[in-house]
């Protein structure tokens, strides 16, 4: 079995969040910190941005009324509102058997551990191959009405929304599973032509994407979701997992990773 690392982490601001996953990486990179799955959530609310999606497509006069947060990703994708959710992240070197072979092979392999974890959870999920779907200007800015390959889907509505980017340092993905809440919500968060056309937006995505509790009519909270996510890439990779917390080194890193980088303008607010 290969041994990882499996990290919760306190809920905390979209900055600090990104930063962190970003000082894993760097790290283990360098040989001081193992792979790691690290599960966490969010506080307060934060829209995120995939790195390269237009800064324009945030309506950040609602946003702020609202007290949400906004940050931009490492990895690609489009608009996700981290809320009443529980996000993963999986940080490794490419050579990992879990991530080795490229984008498709680990996003497959790691998307057999999920449809595990959510099917501990008691949902009837199913894995939809799409072909990828390049952003346009034009296209849809929210990541959860948009197909992507390897999609877990329940009764043909999206479930959990996923990205990697794979970097020098090694492979960065990200993905989060809505337990519960309103959906919709995120099109408070974006911008659209008229009143019209976001309400327009939020009925599409309510046809296309679910959460947890609206597929089998309970709640289901944060620690039990942790607790099967854990178990799937346990039984589904062959990985053993020793609980630990971020080093001093990896807080230090991140820290400074906010105040430079996600936190700054000039990686949040780039078109």
């Amino acid at each position: 079995m290969t041994t990882w690392r499996l990290l919760h982490t306190p809920p905390a601001t979209g900055a600090w969040n990104m930063a962190v996953d970003e000082s894993i990486l760097e790290h283990i990179y360098r040989g001081e910190s193992k792979p790691t799955l690290r599960l966490y959530s969010w506080n307060p609310p934060c829209l995120s941005l995939g790195h390269a999606q237009p800064f324009a497509d945030v309506d950040m006069e609602r946003l702020k009324s609202r007290g949400w947060d906004v940050v931009r990703r490492a990895t690609g994708g489009r608009a996700i509102l981290h809320t009443d959710e529980l996000t993963y992240s999986v940080t490794g070197r490419e050579d990992d058997p879990v991530l080795v072979g490229g984008i498709l092979e680990s996003y497959n392999r790691i998307a057999q551990a999920l449809m595990y974890a959510v099917r501990e959870l008691g949902l009837p999920v199913e894995m939809k191959e799409h072909a990828d779907q390049p952003a346009t200007k034009n296209s849809n800015p929210v990541c959860f009405e948009v197909p992507s390959t390897y999609e877990i889907t329940v009764n043909g509505k999206k479930l959990i929304g996923s990205a990697q980017a794979r970097k020098k340092e090694g492979v960065l993905q990200h993905g989060s599973l809505p337990l519960t809440g309103d959906l919709t919500r995120i099109c408070q968060a974006l911008k659209f032509k008229d009143e019209s056309a976001r309400e327009v937006a939020a009925q599409r995505l309510l046809a296309r994407a679910t959460t947890v509790q609206s597929v089998i009519g309970e709640k289901k909270d944060w620690g039990t979701a942790a607790q099967a996510f854990a178990r799937g890439f346990e039984v589904q990779l062959g990985i053993s997992f020793e609980s630990e917390v971020l080093s001093p080194s990896e807080e230090k890193r991140a820290a400074e990773l906010v105040e430079k980088k996600y936190a700054h303008p000039s990686w949040t607010e780039k078109s």
